[in-house]
């Protein structure tokens, strides 16, 4: 499997990724440039990384614009062709906006930027510590599109206490039903607002992201 990680104007997680990826993880790597189209080198067996940022300076909304750059219709393509495409943070947010992913990004509750750990969890089980930061990471869908992406365990990820449980407390942005990351019906597109590549190597004293990473984008499906 080979990566590719989308660089846009404020782009600032695009490296993290890549070091994950090739240091932390010995996976290949290709960084790829928002004004090019070209990703004739990736079959759909690959994945292609849409990384945080404030891509396009967040003018209008979140990733609205970066929806609109030459790669990312090539990137959506790419996705309705069965290929692995993962946002994280402003990719998420894009590719919500890219309408590869239901739902949206919206201003945290509390109107405020949050940037720390968090825990998320899938099932309350294995739990997970990995970073935030965003100020517009609160996702929002409509009670009937909420109680499908739940009955379709589109639901990826939720934010969650130490015992697994989903509180208020431990939400940190209002995020409905604290979710933190979902997939698409066909489970080939995925985002979450936590920051895994923050969490690899274990010169930061957690490796947890590492897992995220492998479970997600090295398995046949992404869940």
């Amino acid at each position: 499997m080979k990566f590719g990680v989308v660089v846009f104007p404020g782009s600032n997680c695009d490296r993290d990724m890549y070091d994950a990826l090739s240091t932390d993880l010995g996976q290949e790597v290709t960084m790829l440039w928002h004004k090019d189209r070209d990703l004739g080198r990736f079959s759909i067996e690959d994945c292609i990384i849409l990384p945080g940022g404030f891509s396009y300076g967040d003018y209008l909304r979140c990733g609205a614009i970066a929806r609109f750059s030459p790669m990312m219709q090539s990137v959506i393509e790419f996705a309705n062709a069965g290929g692995k495409v993962f946002g994280v943070c402003n990719g998420f947010q894009i590719l919500c906006e890219s309408h590869l992913l239901p739902g949206a990004l919206l201003r945290n509750g509390h109107q405020q930027f949050v940037c720390k750990n968090v825990l998320i969890t899938r099932n309350g089980e294995k739990i997970y510590k990995i970073p935030v930061a965003h100020g517009e990471g609160r996702y929002y869908a409509d009670k009937k599109l909420l109680d499908e992406l739940e009955a379709n365990e589109q639901v990826i990820y939720y934010y969650c206490d130490e015992k697994g449980d989903k509180t208020t407390a431990a939400n940190p942005n209002g995020a409905l039903r604290n979710i933190a990351g979902i997939c698409n019906s066909t489970r080939n597109v995925f985002g979450m607002m936590p920051h895994p590549e923050r969490a690899c190597s274990p010169v930061l004293g957690n490796t947890d992201g590492q897992e995220i990473l492998r479970s997600l984008l090295m398995a046949e499906q992404l869940v």
